[in-house]
């Protein structure tokens, strides 16, 4: 048995010194280009109109804020300035959103998004989302990667396509720290020992964001109330849950095998699947010594084995978020063809661990 543990989990270190580090090394490339249009596109927008000021920056070799899609498609998240005056409401009426409402009627002049309030007092994301859609229009006309950048029609979010291999959405945010919305106050669960409790109140104080963008729990059923809501996002909270261990390692591979095997019609499965499924192995395995690098095969096989179940059942419950399912409006048939390759992998892996060197 040991014996078989330890050849996983040798071919599953050369798998990621080899696959998976070149993966990264490609991402960080593309991401270096793409960086530089999106901050020359941001730079006309913010010329136009200086509250949308960049926060795309460069720390300790990553880039604030950019999320990592697939290896073709990124996340920019743009911080807007001033939330000041509003009060943050998230009720569990809309899964996976909240709204802002203005905290005093009189203070509405006060805001610097005031064109952007409703009559009823909210600050509406697709208003300012929409304004943004048009500024960044104007300037990608301008830009000096003008040849090279187009937006993306037929969306309400903003979207650019880079040399006709690259989409871009940059989405604009507000950050939220030093509070913790309702709709996960149920977290960390009280009879599980993972994360402790200093770890706890690291991710409480990282936060979390508030986007502009479709909220896709609304299934196309939108009220005027519903597309003024900002869309939940744990980013940051949810990286920090994964240091330490082999962690990252496990996510690595994951995603490396996602882009490989697991690219499906109908898309399925994205990385924050992935990522979200970690953080339940972890409340599964709470002890550090279950993520050891010798643990690496039985949490990788653990996880390809949730995420069956979770295919099978078709849901995936967010992990802050629990009432919102991950898997809202993808095909069924989808989610069933995702279910048979994945099995089909995590098979593969087990049964001949020496096939990594193929996958």
């Amino acid at each position: 048995m040991i014996a078989a543990q330890a050849k996983l989990v040798y071919h599953l270190n050369k798998y990621y010194n080899e696959k998976c580090q070149a993966r990264k090394a490609a991402i960080s490339k593309t991401i270096r280009e793409v960086c530089k249009v999106v901050s020359d596109v941001l730079k006309e927008v913010e010329v136009q109109e200086p509250r949308f000021i960049s926060s795309l920056s460069e720390m300790d070799n990553r880039f604030e804020g950019l999320e990592v899609i697939s290896p073709t498609e990124f996340e920019v998240v743009l911080y807007l300035n001033q939330m000041g005056v509003f009060n943050f409401v998230d009720d569990g009426s809309l899964p996976g959103c909240a709204v802002l409402k203005l905290s005093d009627g009189r203070k509405r002049s006060m805001s610097l998004w005031v064109e952007f309030i409703t009559a009823s007092g909210y600050l509406s994301a697709r208003k300012i989302r929409s304004r943004f859609q048009t500024l960044v229009a104007q300037a990608v006309d301008k830009c000096s990667y003008r040849d090279v950048v187009k937006m993306v029609a037929d969306t309400s979010e903003v979207k650019l396509r880079i040399r006709d291999r690259y989409v871009v959405q940059i989405t604009p945010a507000f950050k939220c720290t030093g509070i913790w919305p309702r709709s996960a106050a149920h977290w960390p669960l009280p009879h599980i020992p993972w994360p402790g409790p200093n770890r706890v109140a690291e991710v409480k104080a990282e936060g979390f964001n508030l986007l502009s963008k479709e909220c896709y729990s609304l299934n196309g059923k939108q009220s005027s109330a519903e597309s003024d809501a900002w869309v939940l996002q744990f980013a940051e909270a949810e990286n920090r849950l994964l240091l330490g261990g082999c962690r990252k390692k496990c996510l690595s591979v994951l995603k490396a095998l996602r882009d490989r095997h697991l690219e499906l019609p109908g898309q399925p499965l994205n990385n924050y699947h992935m990522k979200t499924l970690i953080s339940y192995e972890c409340e599964k395995h709470p002890r550090e010594s279950d993520w050891d690098e010798n643990c690496l095969g039985d949490r990788l096989n653990g996880i390809l084995l949730q995420l069956i179940s979770c295919l099978q059942c078709r849901r995936c419950p967010h992990y802050f978020l629990p009432n919102l399912d991950l898997f809202q409006g993808k095909p069924h048939s989808a989610l069933e063809n995702a279910a048979k390759q994945t099995w089909r992998l995590a098979r593969e892996i087990l049964t001949n661990p020496k096939s990594l060197e193929k996958l």
